[in-house]
């Protein structure tokens, strides 16, 4: 799995870093998503699946 973030369409929800806090963080200037490993293992699938889902602005692909 590979996840893809585009940091401009994401608004700073924060929703991704509730739902795979080891995947995803917020910068701390603008809240914006950082991508903290953008290959995480399978035990990890149904978090990132969840995380991507619930972005208010898709910012988020898994591939």
């Amino acid at each position: 799995m590979r996840i893809e973030v585009d940091e401009d369409l994401c608004c700073g929800a924060g929703s991704c870093v509730l739902a795979a806090p080891t995947v995803f963080d917020q910068n701390d200037d603008d809240g914006t998503v950082l991508l903290l490993d953008p290959a995480p293992g399978a035990e990890l699938g149904a978090a990132v699946r969840e995380a991507a889902a619930r972005c208010p602005t898709a910012a988020i692909r898994v591939v």
